[in-house]
Formats: structure tokens, C-alpha cells, sequence
């Protein structure tokens, strides 16, 4: 941010400051016209949006992991070959994810530092501290450093980098500081006191991770905390509960239907949101409704964690079902429509979803290669292939659960953490667990949270993110993957910065 010394920031529309423009001005200070701290503010939101897209931070979690691949289709999606690249664990600091990603998440930084500025009421700046928290708290995650700025006084100093467990501590501190003057969760696109119990609970739960990633580390205090803030959101009965059926959660009428979720985006049409609708486009055919792109697909050594019975694997859900003949979850087979008239692709073959999958596709089957996620429930009611107004999770009582959970499996209260994934189990009509290990207790989380942005964290933690995938990735990585790279164009113009080891 060293070069930026001028930003002009209209009512409404918050414009940030990227670390990468280089053009020289002559001023060194930041001008807001006509700005109020409540513009500010939903631009700040807005910024968050990178989350609920295909192609940033989403990629970053999912594909690098063992939930989800891009496989080149002949012709299609090779995009220069950036998906296969991350699920191979092949990236390097030029990579336009990794770029875009880090990019993406100092915006959202930098939009809430914005608020801070234009003297706002005491929930306005508990907000924007909030979302300032959330964007640090990934960026730590995947690069492990986190270029901060107080405020915006003086852009030609260079940012503090934090990094590690200061960069967590500094979270906390914040975190701490703001919670009393968030609202209460009466809206869930909005920050609030349990969507900071939540954060707090990722990073206590994370810190020794932070520490020493190649050997992960889980102090007793540290789950504890995780543990008190777990059960001011469990005890909560009144305004929290699991979703009778599981795709609630993530249909287009969720901000009212569901009672699990705690934090989300907003999606609204004509109003606000992202590109939640890729959730299902990414995935499903051309010849399906909605037409798809025909790209990102699982595993199918994921996809055999689940049982046959499990309600998060496959089900029929109304005003989807019923309408087109798409079900929700994990496809695999033959695919009908709505009338049970057999899917063709668009060689005439028929549209039976493989379990095999390959980086890179060819022959006469590579439209129908490999099993597609629809956690998503398109909403068929803003049409068939229109924008969407399901609300993006963040955060959702559900990994609330299986957080204390493992913390107090880490504590070695194995008993109580079965309890409470028996209990998850039960409503997702899976039968229940004789025993808790730390593989089944990282299988329990893949289940309920795949394809939620959260699988590459949890891998990390649980010492298993280098570990071989399928036939996709057949050798262990390094440890400098346990890290992304700091974007070459960032080292650039921040001599704060310096490249992750390995890189």
C-alpha cells in the first residue's frame, strides 16, 4: 500500500486500496466526498462477496483439498491450467488465485478500516472491526502473514505485518473489544455478537495450528475457550436448533427457514449479493436444469465417507425436485428430469455421472466424469438460470457443534465429543458412532461442512492436508504447502512482506 496516496470514496460505494497499483499522485491522504459511515459500511459488506465466488478464497479451500477438483473437459475449463494446479499443489506466487484471493481479502481489510474513519456509531465500528477480524482471520490462514493498518492517516507508512500467533492474538483482541457492541443475532447478513463467538472459537481453535503448522498443538486454554464460547450459542435453544432437513441451510429461503445459521451473505436480487448461484453452475451439465457449466466435481473416496442413508449425501428437495428432476447433494448415475426421462450429454450419451476422475479428460465420456455437488438448492423462483437469493453461509450452528467437539476431544473428553457428533449424526439420519477418533471426527466434519469453504483448514489442523488424494494427487506434498505463497506483485510494493518459505 505503499504507492496508494490518494482514495476518493463515494456515498455507497467503498473503493479500496490494492497493494499492487503503482501509479504515483500527489496527495497522501484519503478523501471521502459526500461519505457516511453507513455507506461505508455496506460497502464493506459487499466486499466480503470474494467469498461466495468460484474463482477466489472458495477455490483456495476446496479444490486444494480432497472435496473437490476443476478437471480440464478437452476443450474446456483448462483456464491455463489454474484448477489443476491447485488440486496438484502446484501453485507459485504468480498463481492469479493466490493473487487475486490475498487481494480480494485486504479489500475487504481495508473497506472496514474506511468506516472507522468518518466517526461512526459504536455498533457501525464494532461491525467493521468485525469484518476487518473476519478478513485477517483468512488471510492468516492461507498465507500466515497480514499486512494491518490501525487506521488510514498516513498511507505512505507501510502496513504492519502480523504474523503466526500474533496475527491470532491481535484477531482475539479485537475480537474481545467489539463483541458487546455488536447486536445481538436478530440478522443473520449482518454482524453480530454470535458471529464473533464463532470467530473467536476458529481462531482459539486454530492457534496452535498458526504456531507451527507442520505440528499442530492444542493447549488446554485454548479449547476451553473454544468450549465457553460453544455453549453461549448451543445453550441457546430459543433462537438456535438443527434444520430438520439438512439443504434448508443453504436453500433460497434460508434467512427465514433455517434456525442453525448464525452468519451469512447477503444475496437479494435487484438489492445485493454475489455469485452464490455458482454453488450449482460450476458443477452440473449443460443439459440439466439449470444448465451448468459442467466443471467442478468430488472425489469419489469422499464421496464413500458418507453412508447410503445419510440425508447430507443425496435427497430429493422441494421446489427443485419436483420441478426439473435435480436432486440435492452428490450426484453420481443417471440423471432424469423432472418427468424420469433419462438425461442426455451432448455427445447422446447418457448423462450418468462416473465415479472416476481425471485432472484431464478425454474420449468420448468426458462430459459425465466425475460426481457433482448441489449443497446449494438453486432457486428456481428468480428463473431457471437467474441470480439466486439464498443467503451464503459463514457460519452455522452445525460446525459450532463439531468445534466443541473436538475440543474436547483434544482435552481427551472423548465420550462427551461423541455425544455431541452422535447427536449431528442422528438428525442427518446417519446411524451412530461406537467410537470417536481424530480420522472420524475429521470425516464428521467433511460430511456436514463439505464444500463450505472450510475443508483445507480443517486438513491443515488435523495434519492430513499433504497427504495423497485418490488418483488426483498421488504423492505427499511438501510442508511449504501448508502455506500459499505471498503474490509476487505484493512483495513488490510491500517490503513488510516476505515470501513464505519454499517459495
Amino acid at each position: 500500500m505503499r504507492y496508494i496516496k490518494s482514495l476518493t470514496i463515494v456515498l455507497g460505494v467503498a473503493v479500496a486500496a490494492s497493494c499492487t497499483k503503482l501509479e504515483e499522485v500527489q496527495r497522501d491522504t484519503v478523501n471521502f466526498q459526500k461519505a457516511t459511515s453507513s455507506g461505508l459500511l455496506q460497502g464493506a459488506y459487499n466486499t466480503l462477496n470474494g467469498l461466495q465466488t468460484q474463482d477466489l478464497i472458495w477455490a483456495l479451500e476446496e479444490h486444494s483439498s480432497d472435496e473437490a477438483l476443476g478437471p480440464t473437459r478437452g476443450p474446456d475449463w483448462d483456464d491455463n491450467g489454474v484448477w489443476r494446479v491447485i488440486h496438484s499443489h502446484q501453485w507459485d506466487a504468480d498463481h492469479s488465485v493466490v493473487r487475486n484471493s490475498f487481494n480480494s481479502l485486504l479489500t475487504a481489510q481495508f473497506s472496514a478500516t474506511a468506516v472507522l474513519e468518518q466517526s461512526p456509531t459504536a455498533q457501525e465500528a464494532a461491525e467493521a472491526r468485525f469484518i476487518r477480524a473476519l478478513s485477517m482471520f483468512l488471510v492468516l490462514d492461507l498465507y500466515d502473514q497480514v499486512p494491518y493498518r490501525e487506521d488510514l492517516k498516513d498511507l505512505k507508512a507501510l502496513p504492519t505485518t502480523l504474523k503466526g500467533t500474533a496475527a491470532a492474538d491481535k484477531i482475539i483482541s479485537e475480537l474481545n473489544a467489539i463483541i458487546n457492541d455488536l447486536p445481538n443475532n436478530t440478522n443473520i447478513i449482518k454482524a453480530n455478537k454470535d458471529a464473533a463467538r464463532v470467530l473467536l472459537m476458529k481462531t482459539f481453535l486454530n492457534k496452535g495450528t498458526y504456531a507451527n503448522r507442520a505440528a499442530p498443538s492444542f493447549p488446554a486454554g485454548d479449547m476451553d475457550q473454544v468450549i465457553a464460547l460453544a455453549d453461549q450459542i448451543i445453550n441457546n435453544t430459543s433462537k438456535y436448533s438443527l434444520a430438520d432437513n439438512f439443504f434448508t441451510n443453504f436453500a433460497p429461503n434460508n434467512s427465514s427457514a433455517s434456525k442453525e445459521l448464525i452468519y451469512a451473505l447477503e444475496n437479494t436480487v435487484g438489492v445485493r449479493g454475489g455469485n452464490n448461484r455458482f454453488h450449482w453452475f460450476c458443477t452440473l451439465h449443460y443439459n440439466q436444469r439449470p444448465s451448468g457449466w459442467n466443471g467442478f466435481t468430488t472425489l469419489a473416496d469422499f464421496y464413500d465417507k458418507f453412508e447410503a442413508g445419510d440425508k447430507r449425501r443425496n435427497a430429493a428437495y422441494p421446489g427443485v425436485t419436483d420441478v426439473t428432476g435435480l436432486r440435492v447433494g452428490m450426484l453420481v448415475g443417471q440423471q432424469f428430469d423432472e418427468k424420469g426421462t433419462e438425461l442426455k450429454d451432448r455427445k447422446g450419451n447418457n448423462l450418468a455421472f462416473t465415479r472416476a476422475v481425471a485432472l484431464k479428460e478425454t474420449g468420448n465420456n468426458l462430459e459425465i466424469t466425475g460426481i457433482r455437488v448441489v449443497k446449494y438448492p438453486p432457486d428456481f423462483a428468480q428463473g431457471i438460470d437467474g441470480n439466486a437469493e439464498n443467503e451464503y453461509v459463514i457460519f452455522r450452528l452445525a460446525d459450532v457443534m463439531l468445534m466443541k467437539a473436538e475440543a474436547l476431544f483434544r482435552k481427551g473428553s472423548t465420550a462427551q465429543a461423541l455425544t455431541i457428533v452422535n447427536d449431528l449424526r442422528a438428525k442427518r439420519g446417519a446411524t451412530a458412532l461406537t467410537s470417536l477418533t481424530a480420522q472420524s471426527l475429521l470425516d464428521e466434519r467433511g460430511r456436514e461442512m463439505y464444500w463450505e469453504g472450510w475443508r483445507r483448514n480443517d486438513l491443515v489442523r488435523f495434519g492430513k492436508f499433504l497427504d495423497p488424494v485418490g488418483p488426483t494427487r498421488s504423492t505427499k506434498s511438501g510442508t511449504e504447502r501448508l502455506i500459499f505463497p505471498i503474490p509476487n506483485q505484493q512483495l513488490a510494493v510491500n517490503p513488510n512482506l516476505q515470501q513464505n518459505p519454499g517459495y
